[in-house]
């Protein structure tokens, strides 16, 4: 049997959502974020030393990490759906879109919202506040937010001429990129980005996503 540790308002949402479309037996644990810190709580080192979710207790032991859960749930339980292309150039976009999620979108993203947290708690007393909004700024336009901006844009032109990540068919790329995109269109920063916004109410529609939405329990998508 497997297990998914599921943190609220995290990663392991895209794992429920791919289990469901596999429809593999599986059991949650159910963890909650610290109302004050919002990190994941101790319990989680219990089951992995990085204390973070999604991790997935299988019968070899926990892995950790989306893109190995989502390759792990592949190679064992795909056949008719989410299977991995076997066609050559669907293949090549597979692996792209599987590592672009975490390697070059999420990093300015998180970024994103790490720097606005800081620039609020810049603002008391008063007069540190134009200080913070002068280095959360630079920072975002000198790098974070041109970077982002890139990527958006290439996703994009990339959604506006396909309708999956990697072939004809939902793949496990498509379960790595719908975390941030979600988080981009739930956030307003897509909403000039016709094309995403189109691609995560298809992946919404979907009756696992769903059912995933339903097992899962608060999800904030940004």
């Amino acid at each position: 049997m497997l297990t998914l540790h599921h943190l609220n308002n995290s990663r392991s949402q895209r794992i429920l959502w791919l289990m469901e479309e596999l429809e593999v037996d599986y059991d949650i644990a159910f963890y909650q974020r610290d109302s004050v810190t919002n990190l994941a709580p101790d319990s989680l080192r219990a089951v992995h030393p990085l204390g973070r979710s999604p991790v997935l207790s299988t019968p070899h032991g926990a892995i950790a990490e989306s893109g190995a859960i989502v390759e792990y749930l592949v190679h064992n339980y795909a056949k008719d759906v989410f299977a991995t292309p076997t066609e050559a150039e669907a293949l090549q976009q597979y692996w792209f879109w599987l590592h672009f999620a975490e390697g070059s979108l999420m990093p300015p993203l998180v970024a994103n919202l790490v720097l606005e947290k800081a620039r609020q708690k810049g603002s008391k007393p008063f007069f540190i506040k134009p200080i913070t909004d002068k280095l959360v700024d630079g920072i975002l336009n000198a790098y974070y937010g041109p970077n982002l901006a890139q990527s958006l844009r290439y996703v994009e032109s990339y959604l506006s001429k396909n309708t999956w990540f990697a072939g004809d068919e939902p793949t496990g790329a498509d379960v790595q990129m719908i975390f941030p995109l979600e988080s981009l269109v739930a956030s307003g920063r897509a909403k000039d980005f016709a094309a995403i916004q189109s691609y995560v109410k298809r992946v919404h529609a979907r009756p696992a996503y769903k059912a995933a939405l339903e097992k899962g329990g608060e999800y904030a998508y940004a």
